[in-house]
């Protein structure tokens, strides 16, 4: 399947502002923005060069557009300002998943993962919620390694860049790149693995299922999972960006990027490509009257450059 233009157009809602205050670098914006979770009146928002979870107000609720958003740091330490060194030091956190009750967190969490395309981005952490969907303090590291070993015999460059929980399973998505086109949808046991993140049991569970994606090319360069959420009835939605590199670690050019939905029998329903190619890291999906309405984050590999928060809608029958 070859995906070409004409293409759905995003609109621009907002850039991902900072209280510069709050940075330890004193930057005034978020840029590398690679997970996007909506709770009530909140956006959660990972990006993969920082060590801290951004919120922001929903597009919907009653403040200004302009509010600039907050800061809830998820590791310890410092990332250095040097652009290579950074890449090379960060836990890479791409995923931001939504999770129901779980032992320890029984209003729900946040699971941010890291991308495990290296070593030292074999790292998650769990964010507990209240009952308002805020983080509530308590948070707490976990090893991503013995999760990981298995799929890296599956997938020699592996690379998750999104997780949510559906229909009794917690689905992990690899992100594929011209060195091999094949994305990936990882499914898990939610009762086996969740004991696991809490960390009451010591070894996590296999993966049940594993389905190889291709969702197509733009210019020879294949379209890869960047994020996905669950919808109603089993299925789930997804974002994909086609990136002209070779492997997980080096960027490239962003010459697509595409939004589409996966029906709960797991085969591919739509795709529609976007217009202007924006490369879209993060996705969260609403129903509104007959429609869905995509909200969609940013990473302009640029850390000068604010991630953007975009808006696209699609009809519910597809």
């Amino acid at each position: 399947m070859v995906v070409s233009p004409p293409g759905l157009q995003a609109n621009f809602i907002r850039s991902l502002q900072l209280d510069p205050l709050q940075h330890p670098h004193g930057k005034a914006h978020l840029s590398a923005a690679s997970g996007l979770v909506r709770v009530r009146q909140r956006l959660y928002v990972v990006a993969d060069d920082e060590l801290h979870l951004g919120v922001f107000d929903d597009i919907d609720a009653n403040l200004p557009v302009g509010e600039p958003g907050t800061l809830v740091r998820l590791l310890e330490g410092d990332l250095p300002k040097d652009k290579g060194k950074r890449k090379k030091a960060k836990p890479d956190l791409e995923t931001l998943a939504l999770l129901p009750p779980l032992p320890g967190c029984p209003a729900g969490a946040l699971l941010a993962l890291g991308s495990g395309s290296k070593p030292q981005r074999e790292t998650g952490v769990l964010v507990a919620l209240d009952v308002q969907g805020a983080p509530n303090g308590r948070m707490a590291v976990v090893d991503l390694s013995a999760l990981y070993a298995p799929l890296r015999k599956r997938f020699e460059d592996l690379n998750i860049e999104g997780a949510f929980v559906l229909s009794g399973e917690l689905l992990l998505l690899h992100r594929g790149n011209k060195g091999d086109s094949n994305s990936a949808c990882i499914r898990f046991d939610w009762n086996l693995i969740a004991p696991w993140l809490a960390g009451l049991q010591p070894k996590p569970p296999a993966a049940k299922r594993v389905q190889l994606m291709q969702l197509g090319h733009v210019d020879g360069v294949p379209l890869s999972l960047t994020d996905g959420t669950a919808l109603q009835g089993g299925a789930w939605a997804f974002s994909a960006v086609a990136e002209s590199t070779d492997d997980s670690y080096v960027d490239g050019a962003c010459v697509g990027s595409a939004i589409g939905i996966v029906g709960p029998d797991g085969q591919l329903r739509c795709i529609h490509p976007l217009q202007g190619a924006p490369k879209v890291e993060g996705v969260a999906v609403q129903a509104q009257g007959s429609e869905w309405v995509f909200t969609l984050v940013t990473d302009p590999d640029d850390p000068k450059i604010p991630a953007q928060l975009l808006q696209a809608r699609l009809p519910q029958e597809f």
